[in-house]
């Protein structure tokens, strides 16, 4: 069985913004695998279901970004999940261009608060990560005004686009392994954007 989070905020006021990568993916994996909704469980959404022939459980943290280590760590002891090898975190990344993934299978966190407290909770970094790129912070712009805004339609679009690769990465990992997954995903798009034209509203 694996365990699939998605990290982001709860709260309408936080949907689309660059900082919900995560739970606009495990939002796609939820749609294209027909994973019914269990409720909420230890602070964070959840459903069961199966994906690439695997037992899954698909989880949006509702504790806020900055705490999402405890729903984890809580929901992977209930469900007996070893980290390590079951468990795969999507997130956003402001060192990758929109349309951009990267996948890791352990590291840093690299200044995402999220991950940061992941690690802190479980007492490793030694678990799976799917990064979805959205853009470098503006010069002049504090961090979490950046992550917090919404990206142009343009970007949008390009992100949408990037959200359903990091949707099929899931399955990729689970199927086939994550080295293929890497070999796979962590190139950059045919065509790439390699600057972001504006950075959206908040």
């Amino acid at each position: 069985m694996y365990l699939i989070v998605g990290l982001g905020n709860p709260g309408r006021q936080y949907e689309a913004t660059r900082h919900n990568m995560g739970f606009d993916t495990i939002d796609y994996l939820v749609e294209k695998h027909r994973v019914p909704q269990g409720g909420v469980k230890f602070n964070a959404m959840y459903g069961k279901g199966i994906i690439g022939g695997e037992k899954v459980i698909l989880m949006k943290p509702l504790s806020f970004m900055n705490l999402s280590g405890g729903p984890v760590r809580d929901m992977a002891n209930y469900f007996k999940i070893d980290p390590e090898t079951e468990m795969i975190v999507i997130y956003d990344d402001i060192d990758l261009d929109p349309g951009q993934l990267r996948i890791r299978k352990q590291g840093s966190a690299g200044g995402h608060n999220g991950i940061k407290d992941i690690i802190r909770q479980l007492g490793t970094d030694k678990f799976l990560r799917i990064k979805v790129g959205v853009g470098a912070k503006p010069k002049g712009w504090d961090l979490a005004d950046h992550v917090l805004s919404r990206f142009t339609d343009s970007d949008r679009k390009l992100v949408d686009e990037t959200i359903s690769r990091a949707g099929d990465a899931v399955e990729t990992i689970i199927s086939r392994g994550a080295d293929t997954a890497m070999n796979e995903y962590n190139r950059k798009p045919a065509n790439p954007k390699t600057q972001s034209s504006d950075t959206g509203t908040v």
